[in-house]
């Protein structure tokens, strides 16, 4: 055995065991780091070539761009969209496995005891349940689709494992994908019907908010000009325990909104109309969104779609282009319910006890035996208080939602893709009913045009502020807002369409629609950037996607500041220096400045301050309205009127004080006490993380490189919604802009990119152009790449 290594004279030696240990773990993980390079280069997809496809009735073409997107040609819709299962699996198999056992439930067969109790909440709701029962409701074209479509992924599923292609993820949680089905494409639907919300969390808050604070202080948590009737909480009644009930409840980001507007010719450049959409979504590997190109016979469309899913929801074709935002409309109610003492079964109903529906879901666990799930659906849908604990309470929560009763999202998308102009986009937007979207459209005749699009419930009682009472029909439903009533716009005389979750329509309209909408701050911008330019062009759309004014910070900031300048002999040389940044600031969120890092950093610690010792973690979750509430908070102690929450912090000045000092000590402990050095890129980063990547040896493989500093924040256009550690996790995984003279091509940005390969080259090639706004060009003709041919025969390859 060799000596040990001396470091120096006067420093000790380190011990054998120190030397030989780093040895063996370098050479395990160059072992490992070989090992999965192989695997993942032999589990790359072939995509160029012939291959033969046995379903397929004639040759189909797929030319891969320079940017990975498929452009799909066939003969016949049957083999279209059997390619288009093909190629996505191609690129997404794992994703499209991973997504349709989240929304089913069904995650723990093969991670285990990790994901119980998230298979247990999704097994609650019914996603898979409501897709079965979406799935009789389509005509015989729409299931036709689907099942063309699920013919291509299996085709897929069925080469890869033979040759064996499967992803490197499979092998590294030791499964196989079983076959794909019609229902797996619409349970995907319903998921991002989910993702995008609905409002029954922001009534269980309410709930807990008025059973635990002073009613006066209840209320100020609440939509700013509510009229609340308190008797919709019964007094009789038992309380549900919100914390308990749903600590472990699974909610959507806040406002997983978007952007998009619509330009007429007559504020162009070019005199043609102008389309720009980017849907706000999870930033993640692989993207959410899967851009394609198909054509068929008059078809000949492009856009994105998310994996798993056939035909686009959201581009252009020869002739249209449209984009959409979430609504947000109050489309779900907690129903509280009274349950027989006796019987654990039966509800209260109209004086009479109604037997509910039980559905035993058994939850198979990688490794454990199984575990069976009773759920309940009373006449209004599941009980959704008890997933995470046992029955027997005498007084629960259920949830009635449009995306639980069956719909046809996929046909009106079917019909978006060859829709020659806005009366025949319009029988597509009539079966397009959950989630409702706020759709902005232009046609090569130079119409522009916006709906408020889907299902939104008509109540007998209450307006979907707080749960209400189920064991009486006075709370029930009485159908929807009808179709042609929906608020609708074309070609207003302003000259364009904007929309970013705002506020939909004024109070002179005659139905509900939410008591939620998104901070009006990125729908200003859009308006006062588009009301003062007329001649737009397609680099203004891209510039206006990538702005980064913040008007959060330019309503509040001056105020704040005016607030410290009367306490600025209390202030330390750094919180005076730091003062001094804000003073100077233009209120663009720049990655390179301080002053945006200053106020993020500062509207934090003032959450913190008002909410932090009163309201738990897991309530916190359910607040999804609380930073809307904060603002009004804020504004209406500004303005001199009280306000209870901020009070209780001695007031507004003593507030901001407090808070301003505790930032810049935060701020300084990790980036020093140079304020004119400090940088909101250090804190707010975008990494596209991939699910493995919670796995910390995996994150080195997964997650394609160190996270890129960007601008921007969750009140800007450029939307960078960003979690706890400073990652950008939430902003416009696609961006698009269509120009009317030139409909033959559009320009996009997918991030991070096409493929969910690891290894591939398109797997993040789109990460910096996310992060810095560079495009590139999608075409419908002519178009070069890869080229792949799929010929029918018996699967494998030529």
């Amino acid at each position: 055995m060799s000596a040990p290594i001396e470091i120096s004279k006067n420093r000790k030696r380190f011990p054998k065991w120190i030397k030989v240990t780093s040895t063996i773990l370098i050479v395990i993980v160059l072992i490992v780091a070989g090992t999965g390079l192989y695997l993942t280069k032999k589990s790359l997809p072939s995509i160029k070539g012939n291959l033969t496809i046995s379903t397929l009735y004639r040759k189909v073409e797929v030319v891969r761009d320079g940017k990975g997107v498929p452009h799909i040609s066939a003969k016949s819709l049957h083999d279209l969209y059997v390619a288009q299962g093909f190629v996505t699996a191609q690129d997404r198999l794992f994703q499209m496995d991973l997504s349709r056992r989240q929304a089913s439930g069904q995650l723990s067969e093969v991670i285990g005891d990790a994901t119980v109790e998230r298979d247990s909440y999704f097994r609650t709701l019914g996603l898979r349940r409501a897709a079965e029962a979406s799935y009789s409701k389509y005509d015989k074209n729409g299931q036709n689709v689907l099942n063309w479509y699920a013919e291509g992924v299996n085709a897929y599923i069925k080469y890869a494992i033979k040759e064996k292609k499967l992803p490197v993820e499979f092998k590294i949680l030791k499964y196989k994908p079983s076959k794909w089905t019609a229902i797996d494409s619409l349970v995907i639907g319903k998921y991002m019907a989910f993702d995008l919300g609905g409002h029954w969390n922001e009534q269980a808050f309410r709930y807990y908010a008025l059973n635990k604070f002073p009613k006066d202080k209840a209320l100020e948590l609440f939509p700013a000009n509510n009229d609340l009737d308190p008797y919709i909480i019964p007094s009789n009644t038992s309380k549900i325990d919100v914390e308990k009930s749903f600590a472990s409840a699974i909610i959507p980001p806040v406002w997983n909104g978007s952007n998009d507007w619509v330009v007429s010719g007559a504020k162009t450049k070019s005199g043609k109309p102008l389309l720009a959409d980017d849907p706000h979504l999870g930033l993640a590997t692989p993207a959410i969104w899967y851009e394609t190109q198909l054509k068929s016979g008059d078809m000949n469309v492009s856009g994105v779609i998310f994996a798993g899913v056939p035909g686009i929801i959201v581009g252009h074709n020869e002739h249209i282009a449209w984009g959409v935002t979430n609504v947000g409309p109050d489309v779900q109610d907690l129903y509280i319910e009274k349950r027989n003492p006796n019987k654990s079964d039966e509800f209260l109903y109209d004086g009479q006890w109604e037997k509910a529906q039980v559905i035993n879901e058994t939850i198979k666990i990688k490794g454990k035996k199984n575990k069976v799930l009773p759920v309940m659906i009373t006449r209004h849908g599941p009980v959704i208080s008890e997933f995470a604990s046992d029955a027997g309470k005498d007084t629960v929560f259920s949830l009635q939602w449009t995306a639980l009763q069956p719909t046809t999202e996929l046909e009106a998308v079917l019909k978006f893709d060859v829709a020659k102009d806005w009366n025949s986009f319009k029988e597509g937007l009539a079966l397009f009913e959950a989630p409702a979207q706020n759709f902005v459209f232009a046609s090569d005749d130079g119409t522009i045009a916006y709906r408020a699009n889907g299902k939104i419930p008509i109540r007998k009682k209450g307006d979907g502020l707080m749960p209400v009472p189920g064991w009486t029909s006075d709370y029930g439903w009485k159908g929807s807002i009808p179709y042609d009533e929906l608020p609708t716009i074309v070609n207003p005389k302003e000259g364009f369409i904007s929309s970013a979750n705002n506020k939909v329509v004024d109070d002179s309209y005659p139905y509900h629609i939410s008591n939620s909408w998104a901070q009006p701050y990125r729908q200003l911008r859009i308006q006062e950037v588009l009301k003062k330019n007329d001649k737009l062009t397609v680099k203004d759309m891209q510039k206006l996607q990538m702005d980064e004014m913040n008007l959060q910070a330019k309503e509040h900031a001056p105020k704040f500041i005016k607030s410290i300048n009367q306490n600025k002999d209390q202030l330390s040389s750094v919180e005076k220096s730091a003062l001094k940044e804000l003073e100077k600031w233009n209120f663009i969120d720049d990655k390179d400045e301080a002053s945006p890092l200053i106020f993020q950093m500062w509207m934090t610690e003032i959450n913190k301050a008002l909410f932090d010792q009163q309201i738990s973690n897991d309530m916190m979750d359910l607040f999804g309205d609380r930073k809307v509430v904060v603002d009004q908070l804020l504004r209406d102690s500004l303005n001199g009127k009280k306000v209870i929450w901020v009070d209780e912090q001695g007031g507004i000045d003593k507030l901001l004080l407090k808070t301003f000092k505790s930032t810049i000590k935060n701020i300084s402990k990790t980036d020093g006490e140079n304020a004119a050095k400090w940088k909101w890129g250090d804190h707010h980063k975008v990494a596209f993380e991939h699910p493995l990547s919670s796995i910390k040896v995996l994150s080195y493989f997964f997650n394609a490189r160190d996270p890129i500093p960007v601008g921007g924040s969750a009140t800007t256009v450029k939307a960078a919604g960003y979690d706890d550690q400073g990652i950008v996790d939430h902003g416009a995984s696609w961006r698009t802009v269509v120009d009317f003279a030139d409909l033959s091509k559009s320009v996009n940005i997918v991030g991070p990119g096409q493929s969910g390969n690891l290894g591939s080259k398109w797997y993040s090639d789109q990460m910096e152009d996310w992060a810095n706004g560079t495009y590139h060009t999608t075409s419908l003709k002519n178009v070069k790449g890869v080229k792949e041919m799929f010929e029918p025969g018996k699967t494998k390859k030529k």
